[in-house]
């Protein structure tokens, strides 16, 4: 079979989901096992896995659907205890005193306490808390989803405090071999390691640096009275330096203090100078922008989860008892991260399935304690206790949150089990690559020379497949570095490429789409969101591919490996 056909086929899931969703517009619910049984059965029938591995893949997925599942339940479970507590209602409130501007409220909860997040904790959070939130102080739940799939971006690369290069860069390449060869060089892995991190830092700093301003465009544009890009233009001095304000300081702890800690300084540094300078109006226009009265917003805007208007009595919480929980998420996030005993302690209670069906390799350990659901869930019960509520509040906000788990559950038990079996495809009876991969080769071998163009797309293609910076760099990091030595060019640019790309795939990783729309109850309109987040994922890979080009034909950069 060519290589072209094994694309096409390998391509063909993606296709179907990209027609029902965006294409057609079909809700997610219907799309989705339509795609599993496509995916199932070009695995069975041309990649000739066998019934097991596909059925220990759909097992597999399950269990993830289950840890994703407890992650949603967690940040729906704290947005409604602190409504039902009266926190939101300050929170509401504290985000005017900055500015009563849409467009600032945005980038201040979205890019820079949304790449916090992501720096602590990866794997979608920072969507599944930032969106809810954003609807919770009066944003369309569209919207909300739209701006907090697009924090899905620059700061994850290094989210999860550096996992996506610790552990997805580190085991998608042959890390001993290559040791072996840069010890003989007179380098090692981990001065590699490094010069990969600092390239994927400097630049997701050059093409993140505008995404603040992205975001504001795409919100006046699609979600403003007058449907505006000015509007958004009008803001290009504020979102420039907000923008500056969190790479620059990310990007210098990359290139200085390695891949674990760059998103959470980056954003602890811009909050400190953004919030400041917007409460002063520095750089703002002069004109406040807002959306358009509730009533006059179309039926697809809104969620099924409204927030809740505030009672006669409901009680005043202090801005910092209100922030608090939120804050202590973010604490516990990083700590069970940082620290080996927490983190080993967290993770001890685990579930799952090894070797699902007898085969090897194949399986999934749920660890609820580690997982963020985990954490939201202890911080809504200590805010049960802080804020002085009542038993039957608690219970009222867990039984919500459990009744919007029902709509996702349903999509995400076939779409990632999809995910699954295109990544575990490689091992098959016919002796091909894995389906990604094969798209991958194709991709190479079409365009020779000026391929590191593309290298960035294919990365997002891993992470648009399995909603995962982490798992694409896993899958398609070893292909990356494989093509840079038949080019005779940096291997480390183009891993560092794969990763700025597997971030961006972030984006329009359907999965995660699901996810973040099922916090504010929007379940059946993630083509929209697609059709919207696809233009800053298009912006990001081909910038950064240009960067790519220049880096390495124009600049002449080259690693060790080249070198020597």
């Amino acid at each position: 079979m060519s290589t072209a056909i094994q694309a096409l086929l390998a391509a063909t899931p993606i296709i179907v989901a990209a027609v029902l969703l965006v294409g057609l517009n079909w809700p997610a619910r219907r799309a989705m096992p339509v795609v599993y049984l496509t995916a199932a059965g070009i695995a069975l029938a041309f990649w000739e896995m066998s019934v097991t591995r596909v059925m220990a893949s759909t097992i597999q997925g399950v269990l993830i659907t289950i840890a994703v599942l407890w992650i949603i339940f967690g940040a729906i479970l704290l947005l409604n205890t602190l409504q039902n507590s009266g926190a939101i209602t300050t929170i509401r409130a504290g985000f005017v005193n900055i500015s009563p501007d849409r467009r600032v409220q945005a980038l201040i909860i979205a890019w820079l306490f949304g790449c916090f997040i992501e720096g602590a904790s990866g794997f979608g959070t920072p969507a599944a808390i930032a969106a809810p939130l954003m609807v919770a102080i009066g944003f369309p739940a569209l919207g909300a989803v739209m701006i907090g799939m697009m924090i899905q971006s620059t700061p994850v690369s290094f989210g999860a405090v550096g996992t996506p290069i610790v552990i997805g860069v580190t085991n998608g390449l042959d890390n001993q071999a290559l040791g072996a060869r840069l010890t003989d060089l007179g380098s090692s892995w981990e001065a590699f390691l490094q010069l990969i991190t600092s390239e994927v830092a400097v630049g997701h700093a050059i093409v993140g640096t505008l995404m603040p301003f992205l975001m504001v465009i795409m919100l006046t544009r699609f979600f403003g009275k007058n449907k505006s890009w000015a509007e958004g233009f009008a803001m290009f001095p504020f979102a420039l330096f907000t923008g500056a304000a969190f790479t620059i300081p990310y990007a210098l702890t990359g290139v200085f203090l390695g891949p674990e800690f760059p998103s959470l300084v980056g954003a602890l540094v811009g909050m400190a100078i953004v919030v400041p300078a917007a409460k002063v109006g520095f750089l703002l226009p002069k004109t406040t922008w807002d959306f358009p009265a509730e009533e006059e917003w179309p039926k697809g805007w809104f969620g099924t989860i409204k927030p809740k208007v505030p009672s006669a009595d409901e009680k005043k919480i202090s801005l910092p008892m209100a922030w608090f929980p939120y804050l202590l998420v973010a604490a516990i996030l990083v700590a069970s991260r940082v620290s080996p005993d927490l983190k080993g302690m967290l993770a001890s209670v685990a579930f799952g399935l090894k070797d699902i069906l007898g085969v090897s390799g194949m399986g999934y350990m749920i660890k609820p304690l580690y997982l963020p659901g985990g954490i939201l869930l202890f911080v809504s019960i200590v805010t049960v206790f802080l804020h002085k509520m009542k038993p039957n509040q608690f219970v009222s906000a867990a039984t919500d949150a459990g009744k919007t788990l029902i709509g996702a559950g349903f999509v995400l038990v076939f779409t990632i089990p999809m995910v699954r079996i295109l990544i575990n495809s490689g091992v098959n009876a016919a002796d091909m690559v894995s389906m990604p991969v094969a798209m991958a080769s194709f991709v190479s071998e079409t365009f020779g020379s000026i391929y590191p163009i593309f290298a960035p797309t294919v990365g997002a293609l891993g992470a648009f497949i399995a909603g995962s910076n982490t798992v694409s760099n896993m899958m398609l990091s070893q292909f990356q570095f494989e093509v840079a030595n038949q080019l005779a060019i940096s291997g480390a640019i183009m891993v560092a490429l794969q990763a700025i790309g597997a971030a961006a795939g972030n984006m329009i990783a359907i999965h995660n789409v699901v996810a973040a729309s099922a916090t504010v109850g929007l379940l059946g309109q993630e083509g929209k969101t697609l059709r919207m987040t696809i233009i800053p994922t298009v912006y990001y890979v081909l910038f950064a591919g240009v960067l790519g080009l220049v880096a390495i034909y124009a600049m002449g950069i080259v690693d060790p490996l080249v070198a020597g």
